[in-house]
C-alpha cells in the first residue's frame, strides 16, 4: 500500500490482529485506534492508543501464542509481568514514533 501514496495520507482502521498491543477502536468494531502516516512512498510515523484492559490483553495475548506456535515468527507470546503490570492499574495512554531518518528523507526528497 505505501508505495503508492506519495502524497502524505493517514492509514487508519487495522484489522485488531495485526496490533496486540492497540486499543479496539471505539466505535468500529474489528479494528484499532492506530494510524500510520505515509509520505512519499514510505512510512513516516505510527500512533496509537495503548490496549489497557488486561483482560483483553490476555485474550490477545493467548491468541498470537497459538500463532506463535503455529509458526508465525512476528506473533508474540503471554508476557505475564506486563499483564500484572496493567491489572494494578493504567492510564490511558498513546504513544507516537517517527524516524529521524525518514522525516528527513521526507523534507529534503531523498
Amino acid at each position: 500500500v505505501g508505495d503508492d501514496l506519495y502524497e502524505p495520507t493517514f492509514v487508519k482502521n487495522f484489522p485488531e490482529d495485526t496490533s496486540p498491543l492497540v486499543k479496539q477502536h471505539r466505535s468500529r468494531k474489528g479494528v484499532v485506534e492506530k494510524w500510520d502516516l505515509y509520505v512519499r512512498g514510505f512510512e513516516l510515523a505510527t500512533g496509537y492508543s495503548e490496549l489497557n484492559d488486561p483482560v483483553v490483553q490476555r485474550e490477545r495475548f493467548e491468541k498470537q501464542s497459538l500463532d506463535a506456535a503455529n509458526g508465525d515468527p512476528e506473533a508474540m507470546e503471554v508476557d505475564e509481568e506486563f499483564l500484572q503490570a496493567i491489572e494494578l492499574g493504567m492510564p490511558p495512554a498513546g504513544g507516537m514514533g517517527m524516524g529521524i531518518d525518514r522525516l528527513l528523507m521526507a523534507i529534503t526528497g531523498l
